[in-house]
């Protein structure tokens, strides 16, 4: 019986004290691999690699193109690039951003739900509005593990409230539990469900991640068109719709929940108005 062994962290506002403290509690000897994604600006220094280094005993890396995976490694997405997965290997790209951040949570969560299914924990921490959730939401649809932060006790809870309301969560624990609840949940096998079939939403969106350009891959005729237009590059925004939540994503690939793109809309009404 195979044992989760992909785990895949998103972390906002508040997020590198919060992995911090679960690098902490993380064995030496950890039988699976950490995926990491925190929010952070093109311009980010890079550091949050060396900050979980000096946390825990795990050895933790900026994550590097086509590398293979290995266990008992933290791999860390590097700015600007979203960090995916494919099978046994890392990939980074510059697809089109999702919550208007790049790296997002939810390309790693759904590529690593595609390839490990089962396999894989998911794992949302504090931050603000709501990118993750979509993945999570992938996580479970596939067969993996959702954990969610306590949002009692998360720095910002709007990240951890969000995939509460929307996904069906395994584990809603304080951030002192969450290491050893991976620990835990690494050593105990779980049931292969059979082959969970991929939705050919999800599919397509972990295409985009990989730069696969959107409009080939007929995205305007998979969803319905809303009457909303995208922030980003100010083309028609289309609507998916899953698991009784809608989201959005433009022709060329930039992707929308629904908190952030009233964000950006208020936003941008705002600064008009200041002209």
């Amino acid at each position: 019986m195979p044992t989760p062994d992909i785990i895949v962290i998103g972390a906002s506002a508040g997020g590198i004290d919060a992995l911090r403290a679960i690098v902490a509690g993380l064995p030496n000897h950890l039988s699976a691999s950490v995926f990491v994604v925190m929010h952070t600006g093109p311009g980010s220094p890079g550091i949050l690699d060396e900050l979980l280094r000096r946390a825990g005993p795990l050895p933790a890396i900026t994550a590097k193109d086509k590398k293979p995976i290995e266990d008992g490694y933290i791999y860390v997405a590097p700015p600007d690039l979203h960090l995916v997965i494919e099978p046994g290997r890392i990939r980074l790209t510059r697809g089109p951003k999702e919550n208007r951040f790049r790296p997002a949570i939810d390309p790693l969560f759904r590529s690593a739900a595609q390839v490990y299914g089962p396999r894989v924990i998911g794992v949302i921490l504090t931050g603000g509005l709501d990118d993750g959730t979509a993945g999570l939401w992938a996580v479970k649809r596939l067969g993996g593990i959702a954990v969610v932060q306590d949002p009692n006790d998360a720095f910002v809870p709007s990240m951890p409230l969000s995939a509460l309301r929307h996904v069906d969560v395994d584990h809603t624990v304080p951030l002192a539990e969450i290491a050893p609840l991976l620990v835990k949940l690494t050593q105990t096998g779980v049931e292969e469900k059979g082959a969970c079939e991929m939705p050919e939403h999800l599919d397509i969106e972990v295409k985009i991640a990989k730069q696969d350009p959107a409009i080939n891959l007929d995205v305007r005729e998979l969803w319905e068109k809303s009457s909303y237009t995208c922030p980003e590059c100010h083309g028609v925004l289309l609507r998916v719709k899953e698991g009784g939540r809608q989201r959005f994503r433009c022709h060329t690939g930039h992707a929308f929940s629904p908190d952030t793109l009233l964000a950006d809309l208020t936003e941008g009404v705002e600064d008009a108005a200041e002209r």
